[in-house]
Formats: structure tokens, C-alpha cells, sequence
């Protein structure tokens, strides 16, 4: 595990000497999303989708708005979860065909839980952080492959929950 810590920063600095990507000023994503629920000690799945918008500053940082939503069915109770998020970005172009990226934005997240017609529901406090990589497939697309720790807090107790996406980028614009 503690070599796998400097493996991405040497494949980084390896690739430096690669030609860089253009920076688009605007990235708008839409993505499949998958959430591993964390319930202190249960976990459950939900399947939805991811939108996210970025400004890029420069061509190594940005800001992302992010939204999510998330729904299932969990022990005959539908349960659904929503996330809006924001924070800076933090992306390196420095490769022909693929852009990595990292990011931590804070927000809210909103849980639902309903059975038979009766709902309870709350927003707290959200962080998220993790990364990725965008595949350029085009001057102005690209798929995004991404994964991200959310914690949130409810009932009490802490959820370290996992969330993964799949989608395509739109790129407007030029830095």
C-alpha cells in the first residue's frame, strides 16, 4: 500500500515531458453514479447520476459545482440521496490523451427514507474528495472515470460512504 502512494506522483512527474492538452475555460459533465452507503456498520447500494460544471482559472486549477442524486430500495424501504457540492480542482493536462485530476468540495446532502407513504427526510453537512481521470476522445469531449469518499453525518454517527462515476465532458472554450 505505501508504494501504491507514490505511484501516481511518479507516473506525474514521468509524463511531464509529454505535450499538454489545451485548457478548455468551461467542462460540463453528466455521469452514471454508483454510492456503497455507509450506515456505521450496515452498507447498502444506490445506482444515479452525477452533474457537475467547472470553471478552469488556469490550466492546473479550477472550480467545480457538482450535483448528485442517488435512489434504491433497501430492506422493501425506497431510500434516495442527494448531494450539491463545490470546491476547487486541481488537474494535470500535461498528457496527450488523458487528464487526471483531483479534488475536496463541501456542501450539503439530503437523505430520504419512505415506506409505505410516510417519509423521513434531512440536509446536513457534506465533504467530498477524491479524483480521477478525463479520456479525451475529441478536441472538445471526453469520458470521465472518477471515484470519491463522501462523508456525511446522520443519526449521529459518521457514514464514510464511496461513490463512483462514468460519464461524458464537454469542453467550451479556451484558456
Amino acid at each position: 500500500m505505501k508504494r501504491a502512494i507514490w505511484l501516481l506522483p511518479a507516473i506525474l512527474i514521468f509524463c511531464t515531458a509529454s505535450r499538454a492538452q489545451e485548457t478548455p475555460a468551461w467542462e460540463v459533465a453528466g455521469s452514471y453514479s454508483y454510492l456503497k452507503a455507509d450506515l456505521g456498520g450496515s452498507n447498502f447500494h444506490l445506482n444515479g447520476v452525477t452533474a457537475s460544471a467547472t470553471e478552469n482559472l488556469n490550466s492546473w486549477f479550477g472550480g467545480r459545482f457538482e450535483v448528485s442524486g442517488y435512489q434504491g430500495t433497501v430492506s422493501g424501504t425506497k431510500v434516495s440521496q442527494q448531494t450539491i457540492t463545490y470546491g476547487p480542482v486541481f488537474s494535470f493536462r500535461r498528457l496527450g490523451i488523458a487528464s487526471p485530476f483531483v479534488h475536496v468540495q463541501g456542501g450539503v446532502v439530503h437523505a430520504s427514507a419512505g415506506y409505505l407513504g410516510i417519509s423521513q427526510s434531512a440536509v446536513r453537512f457534506a465533504m467530498v474528495g477524491g479524483g480521477g481521470a478525463d479520456i479525451k476522445i475529441a478536441r472538445n469531449a471526453a469520458i470521465r472515470l472518477q471515484g470519491d469518499y463522501l462523508m456525511s453525518n446522520f443519526l449521529g454517527q459518521r457514514q464514510n460512504n464511496l461513490q463512483g462515476s462514468v460519464g461524458m465532458v464537454l469542453r467550451f472554450g479556451r484558456k
